[in-house]
């Protein structure tokens, strides 16, 4: 707002006197008054910016990923560490291999290489990784959380990976997975992504990993999406592990694993919205699934129990199905995910408006 002046008078053609100490008084009182009075209408004055922190430093992980276990008191990401940011490839390697707690930001698109490592990239405890904007992307190579495979180990070792969050970002055309969480890394927050077009999974966790959230992303242009559980033999790392919440995610057209489980106990998935898949989750090898308030749309299979392998479990309840070939199937019982953490439900017919509005990248 701009304060208008009157526009000044010709000369005055009075003799002009000296204001006297009375008359500057009232002068000044009244300026004093005007610039009171322009700072209500207009504001504060600006100050210089602090600066920027990402809005993941500050987030809270909910689900598994919150849980307080394995000496991790939930999942924090790199709070309480610098704030970088990442414009170049060689800087978003360098940042997200440091030890220590790091918050990198993501400017635009880095483009990983393949190499010898088949273009999967470590990453080290204690991270945020997260995008600025709605347009930072990882492009033609994915990030690998987790220690080195050994089927001799089968607990979680003292240095294993945990306590990363990966927000607000799009992955795609990797040459293997986009995202590998294995060996037993544990308190991971997968959240408000983007996936697609990867060689192989899109978020695979395997290999006794534990307490991850993976929350609202889209997945579209997309064939096997999350593996969870490596294989039928490998009871020995992930048998009462591979607890994992998936909730608010937007499977779409993603072809199938969304998700494929084994050995998991339990598996909490809830208000997703599935559409046009040719199944949504695979229950086997005794996991336990507890599927909740989901809405599937043109889906051929939504939940199986019957799949490869042996039998799961799987409860289900106040789910939508619409135009789909098979209804859900449902076997045993499944612990609560209530006994370890607390979360509140969207009705499954609201999930179709919910989850497209709110899933992916450029919403947190």
């Amino acid at each position: 707002m701009r304060l208008l002046t009157p526009r000044p008078a010709g000369p005055s053609r009075l003799p002009v006197r000296p204001p006297s100490p009375v008359r500057r008084r009232t002068a000044r009182a009244a300026l004093t008054a005007l610039a009171a009075l322009a700072a209500v209408l207009m504001g504060p004055a600006p100050t210089a910016a602090a600066a920027p922190e990402s809005t993941a430093a500050i987030a809270t992980a909910d689900g598994f990923a919150s849980v307080n276990a394995l000496g991790q008191n939930g999942t924090t990401g790199g709070a309480g560490g610098p704030v970088v940011t990442a414009t170049t490839t060689a800087q978003f390697l360098d940042y997200i291999s440091r030890p220590g707690p790091l918050t990198v930001q993501v400017s635009g698109t880095i483009t990983l290489p393949t190499g010898s490592t088949d273009g999967m990239h470590p990453v080290a405890s204690d991270k945020t990784i997260v995008g600025l904007g709605g347009s930072a992307r990882i492009t033609g190579g994915g990030l690998h959380i987790g220690l080195p495979v050994s089927d001799s180990v089968t607990s979680p070792p003292a240095n294993a990976v945990h306590n990363i969050i990966i927000r607000n970002l799009r992955f795609d055309g990797a040459s293997d997975d986009l995202i590998n969480i294995q060996m037993f890394s544990h308190h991971i927050w997968i959240d408000h992504n983007d996936f697609s077009n990867g060689d192989d999974g899109a978020v695979d966790i395997k290999r006794g990993s534990d307490y991850v959230t993976v929350s609202w992303n889209r997945f579209h242009d997309h064939d096997k999406t999350l593996l969870l559980g490596h294989d039928d033999d490998n009871a020995a790392q992930d048998r009462g592990r591979l607890r994992v919440t998936y909730h608010h995610n937007y499977f779409d057209a993603s072809d199938q694993r969304n998700p494929r489980i084994r050995f998991g106990d339990p598996v909490h998935v809830y208000n997703n919205y599935y559409r046009d898949n040719s199944y949504g989750v695979a229950s086997t090898m005794d996991a336990g699934v507890v599927l909740e308030g989901n809405y599937f749309f043109s889906v051929n299979n939504p939940a199986r129990v019957d799949f490869s392998g042996d039998l799961g479990r799987l409860v289900a309840r106040d789910n939508i199905l619409v135009d789909c070939n098979h209804a859900i199937e449902t076997r045993g019982s499944v612990t609560e995910p209530r006994t370890y953490y607390a979360y509140t439900l969207h009705r499954a017919a609201e999930v179709p408006t919910v989850v497209p509005a709110g899933a992916g990248t450029g919403k947190i």
